[in-house]
């Protein structure tokens, strides 16, 4: 069966309008970085929602979308995913972590303590649908874990331009969100991100990105 085709264009943009655009997309872009300590500032549920849409837009194996993001400001969903957190956190720290992962952290300052997730006004986590049942029949999602970190590249972008604050938090193992937001065996757990302004005491680690020329490679 041949797929209902749509016609489709971009409006034409010139080199100098894709180097001027190009250069201020970076200078933005290049501002972004990683908050653990948020004001507790409110964000609206619109902006949110607003924000998963943008992601929503993401491309993905077969057009399957296989992601789901749970939006929380609830404080005792916040409150007990961050308990459960912190305890996997702290097992991984003192037990589970090999030390050179350890000494890769050191530069960042992190501790098996989340506070953030409390005081954030938003946790956003994103779940990997492996599958869905779609009138009676199990309908099964292809490229998940790829098509769900482009989503949430998407968001994380989409959050940076609207003037919020974010951080990728993995705490390992992270079954305990699913238990936690009530979500069906079908979907795991993929990235927990606190969502907001930063604090006006914030700072974060200086750190230097590798350069360019480590990332980009022009042909073989």
């Amino acid at each position: 069966m041949n797929p209902k085709m749509i016609p489709w264009s971009l409006p034409f943009r010139d080199a100098a309008w894709q180097r001027r655009r190009g250069a201020e997309l970076l200078d933005e872009i290049k501002r972004r970085r990683s908050c653990r300590v948020f004001s507790e500032r409110a964000v609206p549920r619109d902006v949110i929602e607003r924000a998963v849409e943008i992601a929503h837009t993401a491309p993905s194996g077969a057009n399957r979308r296989p992601w789901r993001f749970v939006a929380v400001d609830d404080p005792a969903l916040k409150r007990e995913s961050r308990v459960a957190a912190e305890a996997e956190e702290r097992q991984s720290y003192a037990h589970r972590l090999p030390e050179e992962w350890l000494a890769a952290l050191e530069p960042i300052g992190t501790t098996w303590e989340k506070p953030f997730l409390e005081i954030a006004p938003w946790l956003v986590v994103v779940f990997r649908v492996d599958y869905e049942i779609v009138d009676g029949v199990k309908r099964k999602s292809y490229y998940a874990s790829e098509s769900v970190g482009l989503a949430c590249g998407f968001f994380l972008m989409t959050c940076h331009l609207l003037g919020l604050a974010t951080l990728t938090h993995t705490p390992s193992p992270m079954g305990f969100l699913r238990e936690i937001l009530r979500r069906p065996d079908s979907e795991r757990p993929y990235l927990l991100m606190p969502i907001g302004y930063p604090a006006e005491d914030c700072e974060v680690p200086d750190l230097e990105r590798k350069p360019l020329s480590a990332a980009l490679q022009w042909n073989r």
